[in-house]
């Protein structure tokens, strides 16, 4: 029993177990996306797991693995909500391929209340043969703030990760929206840095900020907040906001996204890159 539904945790006893010959059962596990990943991984490495994407995992551990296998992991749903964001706050029409969809259902339910306009393909299979995949096209919407306020929850509730793009979301839309970020001490404080570029980001204590909106944003220089999904959302917020702005000090983008800036540019963002002296 998992004392907390943690991924990174549920992956170390998963991985443990693979290797323990006997039955292991791993009860409060979570879920999530990654979880699932590594669990698809270790059966095609031969060890039973049964009850993969829920809470109780059963593991038929084999003492020896050892055979050659060809896996490719899934897309990421937290690069995918980056990018849908970004597609959001600068009024583009964007199409998200690939976008693992069993893991973005509650945030594409917030936005379809919002008032988002969006396609989603036909569902197809991820090169892991598990995942199931849509495209989604993004068109320019006009948004409207929630009825309740935004919150994470463990899988199959809202990712975490991709809770502060809420703010920056909330920011664009017509109206008032909490976002109670309960499971990080102080995160929240950092998206507060939105307020440099013209969002009314109100923090109402550690957990919790107000977000009124529309937004017209404006370009400035910020310093890149060191939690990894503010700093992106400043970023996106960048791309909308009038003039040149300046992101210094984006070590923690470049650790957890490929060529962003790159990726963005080839949108049509003018993103310059450099080093700071």
């Amino acid at each position: 029993m998992l004392t907390e539904r943690g991924d990174t945790v549920t992956e170390n006893a998963l991985m443990a177990a693979a290797r323990h010959d006997g039955v292991t059962v791993i009860r409060n596990a979570s879920p999530n996306y990654m979880v699932q990943d590594l669990c698809f991984f270790l059966t095609q490495l031969g060890v039973r797991i049964d009850g993969i994407g829920t809470t109780t995992l059963t593991v038929h551990g084999i003492e020896n693995i050892d055979c050659d296998v060809d896996y490719a992991p899934s897309e990421d749903p937290i690069e995918a909500m980056s990018l849908l964001s970004a597609a959001i706050v600068t009024s583009s029409e964007i199409t998200i391929a690939r976008a693992p969809v069993e893991f973005l259902e509650i945030e594409l339910a917030i936005l379809e209340e919002m008032g988002l306009d969006y396609d989603r393909s036909t569902e197809y299979v991820a090169a892991n043969g598990e995942t199931r995949l849509v495209d989604l096209t993004v068109r320019p919407s006009i948004l409207k703030a929630p009825s309740d306020k935004i919150h994470p929850m463990p899988f199959p509730g809202l990712n975490i990760d991709n809770l502060p793009f809420f703010a920056l979301i909330a920011a664009t839309a017509s109206g008032s929206t909490l976002i109670h970020d309960w499971v990080y001490e102080n995160r929240a404080i950092y998206l507060t840095e939105l307020t440099k570029l013209g969002a009314n980001v109100t923090l109402l204590d550690p957990h919790r900020v107000l977000v009124d909106g529309p937004t017209r944003f404006s370009g400035t220089e910020v310093i890149c907040p060191p939690a990894l999904r503010p700093a992106v959302v400043v970023l996106l917020a960048m791309l909308a906001a009038k003039g040149t702005s300046v992101l210094r000090n984006v070590y923690v983008i470049n650790r957890g996204y490929e060529d962003l800036a790159a990726r963005l540019s080839l949108l049509g963002a003018r993103i310059e890159t450099f080093r700071d002296i």
